[in-house]
């Protein structure tokens, strides 16, 4: 009848009064009425980024006061701060260099040692952390917070599993290298890789398991799958796969092509790489499903349009339900909502592990990178630029350059190899930025999420087991407020960092 753009604002109430202004009603008026005038929503956003870059000003100021020496001294002398950089290293699969070696180190070792420590891996493990907490405990009830239903292009929390897995790729690099030249056998090393995995998973079926909600925890309605599950698996293969081929002293690599030494030594490891993803592309695509086409992405629920209301996740949900059980994996997904799905599904499921160790797996290179070109920073950065070139041509050509289509979209609930390539793609991008602002020029110390990113798990853990209590969280008088809601979470990722600022002044850190 009629057909009428119209940007909607957030909490008004509209009326759409259609008149036919002929007795045969071909010919009608559309009118649209605004009963109660929306809202700004994104005041709020606006108001909290000023109360921050105010906060900003004051440590600026105040660092510039510190610069004058009586003031200086005297602080110095009321703090008395201890440097804790060589006493620290981070936890998914950097262990401590006291850990790795058998004896005390010289005092001139340790200064090394803090020397080539680099700052910016903890600044993106940090940074990637305080916005997953933030994420984690409501974004604000902003959309732009909230994660795709399916598929659809990477919003801020879309992107924040991968960039952790991806560093975590990279601090196993630099980790086993540093322990094996430090001394450590590879069995010893071993044993290490294996007792952080275990009690990784450990943690996230006991500690960190939404199925809580529901009722009492038991084997019943015991979830398997989960976050820290998934990077304790992908920990486990990735350090695995590195330490059989990582060498004590790293150098340049005497071969015809120098420009590939960084890839041409592992080739063992490509090649095993290579086979988990024509794995991952064969059950996903021709792993028969019943009573669902073979090679389907969907939703199901009543998208495309209720063909496939049970065929949730296509083969990857099929294998998590045929092998867990429906009881086992996650009850409530994000499709739920949008796609009225009935099926559980898992997004940390078992099909999509094989790509969260194809994305450790370009982290780690990201850290051989760093060891073979040392000191050289146009060499990694220039390396990182290439390999983020070359991800995102994959991208496009698997995505044919679109946001919800192409030969395998975007999709982040399935951890598609073009989700990993994309995300891959700009991790790389914002490590680059990182490494160049704080290890490069200097000009940024990490700080505040360098705190966070050396106590991840920590916070990781403290963050999901503390939510529902004060001061992470409190009744609000109205619960459709964004000003509430976004004072709330801010305030709860910020207690964080602060948390984690102390541990750091106290040299705790919480280690597996």
């Amino acid at each position: 009848l009629c057909r009428i753009q119209y940007h909607f604002g957030e909490f008004g109430n509209y009326s759409l009064v259609v008149k036919a202004l002929t007795t045969n009603t071909e010919t009608v008026s559309c009118d649209l009425i605004i009963n109660e005038g929306p809202i700004n929503s994104y005041f709020p956003i606006l108001f909290a980024f000023l109360v921050y870059m105010g906060i900003l000003a004051v440590l600026i100021v105040g660092r510039l006061f510190m610069k004058i020496d009586p003031v200086r001294n005297w602080v110095y002398k009321k703090l008395n701060p201890r440097e804790t950089d060589r006493l620290i290293n981070s936890e998914l699969g950097s262990p401590n260099t006291t850990d790795s070696i058998n004896c005390d180190p010289a005092p001139h070792s340790w200064s090394t040692a803090s020397r080539q420590r680099l700052h910016s891996l903890d600044t993106f493990r940090g940074l990637s952390l305080v916005i997953m907490v933030f994420v984690n405990y409501g974004g604000g009830k902003y959309w732009f917070f909230k994660h795709e239903s399916w598929n659809g292009k990477l919003h801020f929390p879309t992107a924040l599993f991968s960039r952790f897995v991806f560093i975590m790729g990279t601090s196993i690099a630099l980790s086993l290298s540093s322990m094996l030249r430090w001394g450590s056998s590879k069995w010893k090393v071993l044993r290490k890789i294996l007792w952080r995995s275990f009690l990784l998973i450990l943690l996230g079926i006991i500690v960190v398991n939404p199925n809580y909600c529901l009722k009492p925890l038991s084997w019943d309605n015991l979830r398997i799958p989960g976050v820290l599950q998934r990077l304790g698996f992908t920990y486990l293969v990735v350090a695995a796969l590195e330490l059989l081929f990582t060498r004590a002293e790293s150098g340049t690599w005497e071969a015809p092509y120098p420009a590939l030494q960084d890839i041409l030594p592992y080739w063992p490891q490509w090649i095993f790489i290579l086979m988990l993803e024509v794995t991952w592309l064969c059950l996903t695509f021709l792993l028969p499903v019943p009573d669902c086409p073979r090679g389907y992405l969907g939703p199901g629920g009543i998208g495309d349009f209720g063909k496939y209301p049970n065929c949730t996740g296509g083969a990857a949900g099929y294998i998590d339900r045929l092998l867990l059980g429906e009881k086992h994996i996650y009850q409530h997904p994000s499709s739920s909502v949008t796609y009225q799905t009935t099926m559980p599904y898992d997004p940390e499921g078992i099909l999509g592990t094989i790509n969260s160790i194809v994305m450790a797996f370009l982290g780690l290179q990201a850290g051989k990178i760093t060891l073979f070109y040392k000191d050289q920073h146009k060499q990694i950065m220039s390396r990182f630029i290439v390999w983020s070139i070359l991800l995102g041509i994959i991208s496009a050509i698997l995505t044919k350059c679109s946001k919800e289509e192409g030969f395998i979209p975007i999709n982040k609930n399935l951890w598609s190899i073009s989700y990993v390539t994309t995300t891959g793609c700009f991790a790389f991008i914002l490590l680059l930025l990182i490494y160049y602002l704080v290890d490069v020029k200097k000009l940024w110390s990490g700080a505040p999420f360098f705190y966070p990113g050396m106590n991840s798990i920590l916070v990781y853990i403290g963050h999901e087991v503390f939510e529902d209590y004060f001061p992470f969280k409190w009744k609000m008088q109205d619960s459709q407020s964004h000003a509430e809601h976004l004072t709330q979470n801010l305030t709860a990722t910020t207690l964080w960092v602060l948390i984690s600022y102390l541990l750091y002044r106290r040299r705790i850190f919480w280690k597996i």
